[in-house]
């Protein structure tokens, strides 16, 4: 088993392109660890510099107590599984899942044949070992992709999205096999993806990544309840997490009032978060309130509340989910504060951080407004019986101790806890 280590570790490509910058993280031995984010973030070149197929332009890879910037790829005893499972279609599935044992040296063949059975009944493939890749499912392709990377018992497995290819119902499936059996080979894993279910589903932990830098840290519920940027609690969101243009008002002894368009809201100065919101008096804001963190209001409610005009309904079966013109501007989290760069030069590995950390500052240009508006909606969850229609105006309980604040360039307010 083997404890990883990423300390300060940059790539650069040519022409100066910051792929990734001063990356910072520790992956315990055992843990499934998922890295997180859009297309282009630079999640895959990680796992290729983890692997050897990708040169660090700076920092230091550990594994374990091994500094592992020089070693070859076949000496890191690692094991990674791609997303088109790249299999040797010369090869039945038999042939791919052994090709790895026995390439070690002095292996047993009957030892290796029991191995395989063994591994090919784990993965329910079984009945397929004399057929050839080009004969099988993209499911059925994967699974032999997993079994040839886990039947020599690596010390890190290493995911580049295996399921991104397949359709839902069978990423559904796939995605339990492989939380199930990793957990149950207790092998190091670190698993690439876009997709946030993957990540809140199969995770142990998370890191969120944007532009090459990272964003967050921490357990899935971690991130969803306690995001540290506007970027992350989208990211983190399905349906989207209603972002609205807020100002600060702070009213003695009453609290924090946050002028969203022509509504309010107030945030007594008995809230947990009151020393922190302190200095927002007069201050531009960001508020994240989740869809679940809005509901009808009944007659009895005693606040605080938000009104909108019903413009939308999406029925999904067992829930409406509604779209109210609240006259609120929104606020677009891609666009909320650029991500930042570490400042200074990266970490020595004597350093004890290796999880979450506030991003750093980064200034804003002058005269340059953060964030680009969208449709100025609240979304928000009801009930399949609730009768509703379109045009009519709805009030909705807000969950006060839900509600996120972020400053202008997305960072939060409040402390994150951890």
């Amino acid at each position: 088993m083997t404890q990883l280590l990423l300390d300060g570790v940059s790539k650069v490509y040519p022409g100066g392109h910051h792929a990734v910058d001063r990356l910072r993280l520790r992956v315990d031995d055992g843990e499934l660890f998922v890295l997180l984010g859009p297309s282009g973030c630079g999640k895959s070149t990680v796992l290729r510099m983890i692997a050897g197929l990708e040169e660090i332009t700076q920092g230091d890879l550990w594994l374990d107590d091994i500094h592992a910037n020089e070693l070859a790829p076949k000496e890191r005893n690692i094991a990674m599984i791609f997303q088109n499972g790249a299999l040797y279609p010369h090869l039945s599935v038999r042939g791919n899942l052994s090709f790895p044992l026995e390439m070690l040296k002095g292996g047993d063949a009957a030892a290796t044949r029991e191995r395989v059975v063994e591994m090919a009944r784990a993965l329910g493939i079984d009945s397929m070992l004399d057929r050839r890749p080009a004969t099988l499912s993209g499911g059925q392709r994967q699974r032999v992709a997993m079994g040839r990377a886990m039947v020599r018992e690596p010390t890190l497995f290493l995911m580049d999205e295996p399921l991104s290819s397949l359709d839902a119902a069978l990423r559904a499936e796939l995605r339990m096999e492989i939380g199930s059996l990793v957990r149950a080979l207790g092998v190091t894993t670190v698993y690439v993806t876009h997709d946030q279910v993957e990540a809140l589903t199969l995770a142990d932990r998370i890191a969120i990544m944007d532009q090459g830098v990272l964003q967050d840290v921490g357990t899935p519920q971690q991130l969803y309840d306690d995001p540290a940027t506007t970027f992350v609690a989208a990211f983190l969101s399905s349906p989207q997490i209603n972002l609205l243009q807020a100002t600060g008002q702070a009213i003695q002894g009453e609290g924090l009032l946050l002028h969203l368009g022509p509504q309010r809201l107030c945030v007594p100065w008995t809230d947990r978060r009151a020393p922190s919101l302190m200095g927002c008096h007069g201050k531009p804001l960001i508020i994240g309130i989740r869809p679940d963190s809005l509901r009808l209001s009944t007659a009895d409610d005693p606040g605080p509340l938000l009104s909108g005009r019903l413009r939308a309904l999406e029925f999904h079966g067992h829930e409406w989910l509604a779209h109210a013109e609240a006259g609120i501007p929104s606020v677009d989290a891609e666009s909320a504060g650029a991500p930042p760069r570490p400042p200074g030069p990266p970490p020595r590995r004597t350093t004890t951080w290796w999880g979450r950390q506030r991003p750093p500052e980064t200034p804003a240009p002058s005269g340059q407004a953060h964030g680009h508006h969208r449709r100025s909606d609240l979304v928000f969850r009801a009930g399949s019986g609730r009768g509703l229609n379109r045009g009519e105006t709805v009030h909705l309980a807000v969950d006060l101790d839900r509600i996120l604040i972020f400053d202008q360039d997305g960072r939060r307010v409040d402390p994150v806890h951890r």
